[in-house]
């Protein structure tokens, strides 16, 4: 069930699989921040995140600026302390992209997961 739908990104929540999704278009501006912030407090406070996985679909998301990287890292920080039961994070299409977020993830010590594709998408 799509719960958000704009241009520069997607919520979704699945209660089958008791999975949460975001995924993010392009690179996100800093004007997009707030509305992403407020849409996804909304989304997850639908569930009980105890229960659900947090899926962070990154294969839309393109390379961003080096001075955008430590705010990539703050937001991986963040999704890590929503308190969800597990999060995986879905490997970006572009290898730039996707280096970008695999050192942001070492760099916090993520304890999630980082796949390459996810088994249902939005």
């Amino acid at each position: 069930m799509i719960v958000v739908d704009k241009k520069k990104y997607k919520m979704a929540i699945n209660e089958v699989a008791k999975e949460v999704h975001v995924q993010v278009h392009g690179l996100m501006k800093e004007e997009d921040v707030e509305g992403y912030m407020i849409d996804l407090q909304e989304t997850i406070n639908k569930v009980s995140r105890q229960q659900y996985t947090f899926v962070v679909d990154g294969t839309h998301q393109t390379p961003v600026p080096s001075k955008v990287v430590p705010q990539l890292e703050q937001t991986m920080q963040f999704y890590s302390s929503l308190g969800f039961k597990d999060i995986l994070v879905v490997k970006p299409s572009s290898k730039i992209a996707q280096v970008q977020v695999r050192n942001a993830l070492e760099r916090i010590k993520f304890t999630g997961t980082f796949i390459d594709k996810v088994n249902h998408s939005m």
